[in-house]
């Protein structure tokens, strides 16, 4: 167990002294058969190869959102004093999969019963939270919550707020899971949390 924190540690240190550069807005698409949600569940990287892999959605873009700090970079966002959190930007086809369907992939992949943490991760960067568009999204997130409150033994603290605003993720970033497969925190943390999330999944998966 010493031997498995101590590797996760170095990983996240490793990541977090990575140089990087200040980070952009994401403006959202203007075509109406394209939908995006934000979500933060923990860290991205696990966030963003678990929705990706679900039909319907074509892509999930790893960034910081909800904070104060603008054009944050990845070392900021580590220290904990910018009040952003480590999101998923999810690009989705809503004729292919809904919004709801999507909050429910979310109440599946993570914990939503822990504050500021997520499994070893802990910190505000690492808080469950769902960033809505509209009021209509407001009212499904509610409902959702409310759906999912029975099946955890803990209350559900996951932060709800309108989206204001999605900083890009540093690109060594994107696509982690995928191109650093032998990566310990991977490999250890990331690939055991969507595994379990592929068994608990009622949604569909791509092939």
């Amino acid at each position: 167990m010493r031997y498995f924190l101590i590797t996760i540690l170095f990983a996240a240190l490793f990541a977090c002294n990575s140089t990087g550069q200040p980070t952009k807005p994401v403006q959202l698409p203007q075509m109406q058969s394209k939908a995006v949600a934000v979500f933060a569940e923990g860290c991205f990287w696990c966030s963003e190869h678990i929705f990706e892999e679900i039909a319907g959605v074509d892509s999930a873009v790893s960034g910081y959102t909800g904070g104060r700090t603008k054009n944050p970079t990845y070392e900021e966002v580590c220290t904990e004093t910018t009040g952003h959190a480590e999101a998923v930007m999810v690009y989705y086809d809503p004729k292919k999969v809904s919004y709801t369907d999507l909050l429910d992939a979310f109440f599946t992949s993570h914990d939503p019963t822990t504050k500021n943490r997520q499994g070893p991760d802990v910190g505000t960067s690492y808080r469950s939270a769902i960033f809505y568009n509209t009021p209509a999204e407001e009212e499904m997130v509610r409902k959702a919550i409310m759906k999912w409150t029975p099946a955890f033994k803990n209350p559900i603290v996951t932060e709800v707020s309108p989206l204001k605003v999605f900083y890009r993720a540093e690109e060594y970033h994107q696509n982690y899971a995928a191109v650093n497969p032998g990566n310990s925190y991977i490999q250890n943390v990331s690939m055991p949390r969507f595994e379990a999330f592929k068994r608990e999944c009622k949604l569909k998966l791509k092939e």
